[in-house]
């Protein structure tokens, strides 16, 4: 259920059955912690300590594996003792694909802020490889004194994302899709889309969770699953990605961006983090910072239909070069290989 786990862990499975590997997952929350925390209510502290205690549990049978590779962090707001204890005796990749350092140095817990505000540069720095989903990442390893750092974006299987058919139609749809923690940045652009209602027949396509913004204008609510979420896409003309420019967001992997393009939807996307990488402004998309550049960019692609079938189909050129699940699985087979000749 959790956004990282499912597209940097588990979507590799079977990839890594069919290359002769054996993988256990072992999560640290489980599915009864994320449900609650996606429908906004606090998950009971007996329930959190079980899963730190599920962890060590877990931690003791690390010897019978060949490798061992970390999403995060392997305890949450405690200090990096058991990936010490991990790289003196096992050795272990991190992972990462948003900017989990931020909980600690810029952190809402004053505690943790001044205990342990470099507790994922350890992590970083005791791990034999980090693998990171952007640049912004990247230069936090390399700053925390990383042996060695491979770049592995966020990415999606070709497969599952069939091509948007551009054409010309009485209502243009501007789609978001995202999970209930980030409801906050299609909050921040409702103006703009309430603006363009005044002038053009568009809707609003949102696809979330369990909770949607509130909008007085046309809109189309879709609850996300897995499953559908391509569906879903399909039914927008354009997708957008507001951010802010703040430390958090700059470590994003413009997954959203990524999903969009595979679908030949033109974006539009604040330009902040790895959102400047993926849109190539007036080729795939538009960057936009100010709400007149939003505006602006919008308007031209809902006014134009060839416009947009032609961004759409730059978009998922780009995607299928450079953001598929098999462009990434080749780096890491390679990664594997190198860590640990004798088992490939």
């Amino acid at each position: 259920m959790g956004a990282s786990s499912r597209l940097r862990t588990y979507q590799y499975l079977p990839l890594w059955e069919k290359a002769g590997y054996r993988v256990l997952v072992r999560p640290f929350f489980t599915d009864k912690y994320l449900n609650d925390i996606y429908a906004g209510r606090r998950p009971g502290i007996l329930h959190v300590l079980k899963c730190y205690w599920r962890r060590a549990w877990q931690l003791l049978s690390v010897g019978k594996y060949d490798k061992v590779i970390v999403e995060k962090e392997l305890f949450p707001y405690l200090p990096a003792f058991a990936e010490w204890l991990l790289a003196k005796t096992k050795g272990y990749t991190v992972d990462y694909d948003d900017a989990v350092f931020h909980n600690y140095d810029l952190g809402k817990y004053p505690v943790v802020k001044r205990f342990l505000p470099n507790k994922i540069d350890r992590t970083m720095k005791m791990a034999e490889l980090v693998t990171v989903g952007n640049v912004y990442l990247k230069e936090r390893a390399l700053a925390a004194g990383s042996n060695r750092i491979v770049m592995l974006p966020t990415v999606i299987d070709p497969d599952r994302y069939p091509m948007k058919m551009h054409q010309d139609k009485p209502i243009v749809s501007i789609g978001w899709i995202g999970s209930p923690s980030s409801l906050r940045y299609l909050e921040g652009i409702l103006p703009v889309i309430e603006q363009l209602q005044r002038k053009f027949k568009i809707i609003l396509v949102q696809v979330n969770g369990n909770k949607q913004v509130k909008f007085s204008g046309p809109t189309e609510k879709i609850p996300w699953t897995e499953a559908g979420e391509a569906a879903a896409i399909l039914k927008m003309d354009i997708g957008i990605m507001p951010l802010p420019d703040d430390p958090w967001e700059r470590g994003k992997c413009a997954y959203k961006l990524i999903q969009y393009m595979a679908c030949g939807l033109p974006v539009v996307a604040s330009p902040v983090g790895m959102n400047k990488e993926v849109v190539q402004h007036g080729v795939n998309g538009f960057l936009a910072q100010s709400e007149e550049e939003w505006i602006e960019a919008l308007s031209k692609l809902i006014q134009d239909w060839k416009l947009r079938k032609s961004f759409g189909e730059k978009g998922h050129q780009l995607v299928m070069e450079k953001y598929t699940l098999e462009r990434n699985f080749d780096q890491m087979l390679g990664m594997v290989a190198s860590l640990n000749p004798t088992a490939c």
